[in-house]
């Protein structure tokens, strides 16, 4: 279970916050220019500091959503990455070998998402018809996919871009952090706490999930994300254009004081 006292579990991460007198004059520490963070509770209390509110591609963000969604239903199964299948190409050139969902997760692998996803949509297609499949999608991508749902009657074509490629689907700061933080996402978070947990000896066990976003009109450009928590927090970091998922979680740990 998370505390329920939220604030004094951040004042217990030494880098994230100033030590203040009450909980109420904490302060966030250390934020650079065009840094996002938010901060939220399984209570619903969410704290937000940097520019929160703009919305971004969100990169392998969206790799979460399917673990939500397909989680149970692709335990067991496994892919083999290569780099290339057919005309995609994962972003790991050499590929990440072969992979069931813990380390297609850690590695981020695009290639087994976007297969395991074709074969959950023909399948769901199959049991429920076209238009409940994308009655489906729709529901479950809607806080990241606004209106840009592709036409069509049925599913939608599984692409990269169901995946976190381009910029199809779209989230912030805030509103990531408080879709997870709904009560129905529990198995979820324990899915990522057993998935892509890492034991910090001095600060316990954070979970933490990298990814890099596209960044609107400039194709060449990416943009950093990273989603984690331990039993008390979850938090959201974005880091601005230029920046990629090895340097968000180093500035992510940082900010958490995780050693």
């Amino acid at each position: 279970m998370w505390s329920p006292d939220w604030r004094t579990s951040l004042l217990a991460l030494p880098c994230l916050v100033l030590t203040a007198q009450s909980p109420q004059d904490a302060k966030v520490a250390h934020l650079q220019a065009g840094e996002a963070l938010a901060i939220g509770t399984d209570a619903g209390a969410v704290e937000l500091h940097g520019d929160c509110l703009r919305e971004y591609p969100m990169g392998s963000l969206a790799k979460l959503v399917w673990l939500d969604m397909e989680g149970s239903d692709w335990e067991g199964l496994t892919y083999t990455c290569k780099g290339v299948d057919g005309p995609e190409r994962c972003w790991l050139a050499k590929g990440h070998g072969r992979v069931d969902l813990e380390k297609a997760l850690r590695g981020s692998c695009n290639l087994a998402f976007l297969q395991w996803a074709r074969k959950s949509m023909a399948e769901s297609e199959r049991l429920l018809g076209p238009g409940a499949t994308r009655a489906l999608m729709e529901d479950t991508f809607q806080p990241f996919l606004g209106d840009r749902m592709p036409p069509g009657e049925g599913a939608p074509v599984m692409t990269q871009a169901w995946i976190g490629r381009g910029d199809l689907l779209r989230t912030t700061p805030e509103a990531m952090v408080r879709w997870l933080i709904e009560p129905r996402r529990s198995v979820l978070l324990s899915r990522c706490h057993r998935f892509l947990g890492v034991d910090f000896k001095e600060a316990g066990e954070w979970w933490i999930k990298t990814g890099t976003g596209a960044v609107e009109g400039d194709p060449e450009a990416t943009s950093a994300w990273v989603a984690g928590g331990n039993r008390d927090v979850v938090v959201v970091l974005h880091l601005p254009r230029g920046r990629g998922k090895v340097e968000g979680e180093k500035r992510f740990r940082e900010l958490m004081g995780l050693r």
